[in-house]
């Protein structure tokens, strides 16, 4: 099978399309035939080697194929599997597992959800990561529940215009919050094409400065010290990051919680766990029309490595999915 390789860290010219061997699901295995699959900020991280991923091999990575969010045709099972079979159509989330970046791919069963019939393998392949961080950040950890009357109070989101971002603000719109979004300047109006009421570019403004204060954010790009996010938040106040830099993560997640409770506020990192519930839940919204999953490009599995360098640049509104078909980088 054609499978996009890596042995080494470093910039997309690293990867390599090989033909491998097809894997062979064991008992415990799911084997996908590969339809589409989305580009996250992990496999960015996992091929330069930044921060965390450096644990999946310390010189260098341990597995060679990149992609986790995956969405295809179930190929074959392996024996203890008992929610799938041949021919069923899933999409999921393989980070344990990676590789999704191939014509094939194994995943453990609870990392797969039945496809819907309403929606593509594209959109489902750009639901697992980014879909579940915007529903466990604004629906479980800023409250925002579903049939919630009152309206929420401000809030911001900083990294608003990628995928989980641009998510969080429809998913925080849609009950009622006033939201702010934070991204560069070629984001602003993507940001207010889904509903920010306000829009901050990053390289211009920094938000724990301008005096505002807000009940929530969601910070998917962490990179400041966690006493400037304490300034940021109002009495009361939540604050939880998912991603950023290495130092600024494990500040937050150290002295997050004890610097919050002094000050009356919540400072913490939000621990995602992916599951099916959540991304069928996903998918119900998206098949509703009630959020939307902006597909910024459309790559084939030849062009990874301009899919990679596409999103280093910063520019991606929403997500970039790969095709098994011929892309066209539109």
């Amino acid at each position: 099978m054609k499978a996009v390789v890596y042995t080494e860290y470093g910039p997309p010219d690293v990867l390599q399309i090989k033909e491998v061997e097809k894997p062979t699901p064991n008992d415990d295995e799911i084997l996908i035939k590969v339809e589409a699959a989305s580009v996250n900020l992990s496999d960015w991280e996992m091929l330069r080697g930044i921060g965390y991923a450096r644990m999946g091999g310390l010189r260098k990575p341990r597995r060679h194929i990149l992609g986790s969010d995956i969405a295809g045709r179930v190929e074959a099972v392996g024996k203890n599997i008992t929610r799938f079979a041949p021919g069923d159509e899933v999409f999921g989330d393989i980070l344990g597992g990676m590789g999704g970046f191939a014509e094939y791919a194994l995943a453990r069963e609870r990392a797969l959800a039945l496809k819907p019939a309403g929606i593509t393998f594209e959109e489902a392949s750009a639901i697992p990561q980014a879909a579940v961080i915007a529903l466990q950040g604004i629906r479980d950890k800023a409250q925002v529940k579903p049939g919630h009357e009152r309206q929420w109070g401000a809030v911001l989101i900083n990294g608003a215009g990628g995928g989980a971002g641009s998510l969080a603000v429809q998913l925080a719109k849609m009950h009622g919050a006033e939201v702010t979004g934070v991204d560069n300047t070629g984001k602003l109006d993507f940001m207010r094409s889904l509903g920010a009421d306000h829009v901050i570019d990053y390289t211009r403004e920094d938000f724990t400065r301008s005096g505002k204060k807000y009940d929530f954010i969601l910070d998917l790009v962490a990179h400041r010290s966690v006493f400037d996010y304490r300034r940021a938040l109002r009495s009361g106040g939540s604050y939880y990051a998912v991603g950023g830099s290495l130092g600024s993560v494990i500040q937050i997640l150290l002295l997050g919680p004890l610097i919050g409770r002094i000050a009356g506020k919540k400072i913490g990192v939000l621990i995602v766990r992916s599951n099916p519930e959540d991304m069928l839940h996903a998918a119900e919204l998206c098949q509703a029309g009630k959020i939307v999953l902006h597909i910024d490009r459309r790559f084939s599995l030849n062009e990874v490595p301009d899919a990679l360098r596409y999103l280093g640049e910063g520019r991606v509104k929403g997500k970039i999915v790969i095709t098994m078909g011929e892309g066209t980088g539109i």
